[in-house]
């Protein structure tokens, strides 16, 4: 084994999220693939393994930690301009050619990721919701790597933030379970899930399957989260009017309130043949958004180039509430209860800590 996978086996604990079968198989309820892991095996995402029976899973480090602006994650919806200290493990349960977390999450599958274990931290959940306060954040987020298979260590830190006041959220594929929802539910406020496509055989390639993540994000509503979803929109992989649309009309049959962002592909990783994807292309994705019947469309990660799609608009009168550049916010004109101070329109959202 590598000095990395050594580490890593040693920083882990017995999981929640199990059942133990004979043989000394278990079966995984941290993602949607529900892998069946015999002993001495391990699942799709190679950070939760079988050891004598038992299932082992990621605690007590984090390989990345960062104060970011909450529109980084992004979310539009949920405390404009507040700070969210974001923190990640290693692993995915996915392969995505174009991830722009590959450091991270692909660590243990890619060797050429070469993270070294000097950048795993060992860190208590205390130390964690220390810093948050030192750096003036408002929520934490686990994200970087796929959230859901290191979720025993995330409700570990979600219990002393939101003891200490701090609101919780999580930056997902989406590929849940009925489970684990019902683990973290009671810690989060807000879910964001990446809506990669809305072909199969393209989510298979990616290492998932569309059906599994159309049903997490209809689960995380049921659940009572705010939920917002993300499409990065790649040139010749998902970006036709077809899918575009088909990807609208779900999320407005779920929902008109969902606010989905449409977000631009760079050259990354293994995905270095299709063009970066340009502002045109934002624009167009985002207008079918809107003809779609979805209330709250937004363009992003091309600052200065998408009008009004950067903006928080009241579907009412059309009153803007909240400018932004980019992440930061130029103007916030909600009231505090999260109303449109012209028409008195209630704007769906988290825009309180309570």
């Amino acid at each position: 084994m590598s000095p990395l996978a050594t580490l890593l086996d040693r920083l882990t604990i017995e999981g929640e999220l199990y059942e133990k079968l004979a043989d000394d198989s278990v079966r995984c309820f941290a993602c949607g693939h529900r892998c069946l892991i015999r002993e001495g095996k391990r699942g799709i995402c190679q950070v939760r393994f079988n050891k004598g029976g038992r299932l082992m899973v990621p605690h007590g480090y984090v390989a990345a930690l960062q104060n970011d602006p909450i529109e980084k994650k992004p979310f539009a919806h949920v405390l404009p301009g507040a700070n969210a200290l974001t923190f990640g493990m290693l692993g995915c349960d996915y392969h995505c050619g174009y991830c722009q977390n590959w450091l991270t999450s692909q660590a243990m599958r890619d060797p050429a990721s070469d993270i070294s274990a000097q950048f795993v931290r060992e860190v208590t959940p205390q130390a964690i919701a220390d810093h948050a306060r030192r750096v003036n954040a408002s929520v934490v987020v686990s994200s970087y790597n796929e959230p859901l298979i290191t979720s025993e260590w995330a409700v570990d830190i979600f219990k002393v933030a939101k003891a200490n006041g701090l609101m919780c959220a999580y930056v997902s594929n989406g590929n849940n379970t009925a489970e684990v929802m019902d683990y973290l539910a009671p810690y989060l406020s807000a879910y964001k899930v990446d809506l990669k496509c809305m072909d199969d055989k393209n989510y298979r390639k990616l290492g998932g399957t569309l059906q599994s993540t159309l049903d997490g994000i209809k689960r995380a509503r049921q659940h009572g989260l705010w939920v917002e979803v993300v499409t990065l929109v790649i040139p010749g992989f998902n970006d036709s009017n077809e899918e575009l649309w088909d990807a609208a009309r779900f999320l407005s049959e779920v929902s008109r309130d969902i606010p989905w962002h449409v977000t631009a592909f760079h050259k990354d990783y293994k995905m270095t043949d299709p063009d970066n994807t340009d502002a045109r292309t934002l624009i167009r994705a985002a207008e079918i958004g809107r003809e779609a019947g979805l209330k709250f469309v937004y363009a992003g990660n091309l600052p200065g180039t998408v009008g009004e799609y950067e903006d928080t608009v009241c579907p009412n009168c059309s009153h803007r509430l909240v400018k932004r550049r980019g992440y930061f916010i130029l103007e916030n004109r909600l009231t505090g209860e999260g109303k449109c101070p012209k028409c008195g329109e209630a704007i769906p959202g988290v825009w309180s800590k309570r």
